[in-house]
């Protein structure tokens, strides 16, 4: 097939070369606009674009893809099949509307659960043991179209948002690819979303992070994983921000919420609002993220001591 890809951030690589790799002509990328980062305000592309231009593929970075001047150009490409996942801009009728096979998203989620913004990492703060890539034909409501296939990932006890990205990547390259040819072969049959098992996963924002010490330990513990790495779980420690990038929890701690109970070598373990949270790796404010037993050669932190409450 004649392929548009639409995407930005590292997710949607894997998927753009395992089309590439299964002989489909990529004829255009289409990514959002270049970016200032860092303290250096240096000027980046993103990852999708570094891809393409390792392919030799044309990259198209329109601000504003629903403008007249962004969908001629699209049209002009005459593909076949718009490809999209995590691209960060809403399509027009117009634009889904255009080519043959119209346009199929890659989702990381088994839909209709979690549509949205931040899928991977709200499965993991809910507790679900398990998600998945859903590929799906685009319509004009937000991840509301017929379902073409699915896939299953499970979610391990120790996943973080950083992993299961990953794994779910990998799952959306080779589903994706299978899509294509099903939808190529004609043989793929849409499924529609049932409306009534549906939720919203919301964009992270960095308040989410903020730790409340009095809810339940195994809640806390979910967001120090689903958060890992941005926008991550955090408190305050003496003035300073502490993120919480590790930890465990432990049933029958008591205490007051953010209490800090035991301090071992390697652990350090806070009482919530229900069992407690030993910490095992932490990053304080201005420094790298280290071991807790690294932490403490250079901070005395004593029992009774509080993280400060949200």
């Amino acid at each position: 097939m004649k392929v548009i890809y639409m995407g930005t951030p590292e997710f949607a690589v894997g998927p753009l070369e395992a089309i590439l790799e299964a002989g489909h002509e990529v004829c255009a990328v289409v990514t959002q606009p270049d970016k200032q980062k860092g303290r250096g305000k240096e000027v980046k592309c993103s990852p999708v674009k570094e891809c393409a231009l390792a392919h030799h593929i044309p990259v198209l970075q329109p601000p504003k893809i629903r403008v007249a001047e962004a969908v001629e150009e699209l049209r002009e490409f005459g593909a076949d099949i718009f490809v999209v996942a995590a691209f960060g801009q809403i399509l027009s009728e117009e634009i889904l509307q255009m080519p043959p096979y119209g346009c199929i998203n890659i989702h990381a989620s088994l839909l209709p659960k979690y549509r949205g913004a931040a899928p991977i990492q709200r499965a993991i703060i809910d507790g679900e043991t398990e998600t998945g890539v859903t590929v799906m034909q685009m319509e004009k409501g937000i991840d509301t179209g017929d379902m073409l296939l699915k896939c299953v990932v499970p979610i391990t006890e120790t996943e973080t948002g950083d992993s299961l990205h990953d794994k779910l990547s990998t799952a959306g390259a080779r589903l994706v690819v299978e899509a294509l040819e099903q939808l190529a072969a004609g043989s793929i049959i849409p499924e529609k979303q049932k409306e009534e098992e549906s939720c919203h996963a919301s964009m992270l924002s960095k308040e989410e992070g903020r730790i409340k010490w009095e809810m339940p330990a195994e809640q806390i513990e979910r967001l120090v994983r689903g958060l890992n790495s941005w926008p991550s779980a955090y408190t305050s420690y003496k003035g300073k921000t502490l993120k919480v990038w590790e930890a465990s929890v432990v049933p029958e701690v008591h205490g007051e919420p953010g209490e800090i109970v035991e301090v071992t070598k390697d652990t350090i373990l806070i009482a919530t609002g229900e069992d407690g949270l030993q910490i095992k790796e932490l990053q304080i404010e201005g420094k790298k993220r280290m071991p807790v037993k690294d932490f403490l050669l250079g901070y005395k932190v004593s029992a009774g001591e509080k993280f400060e409450k949200a």
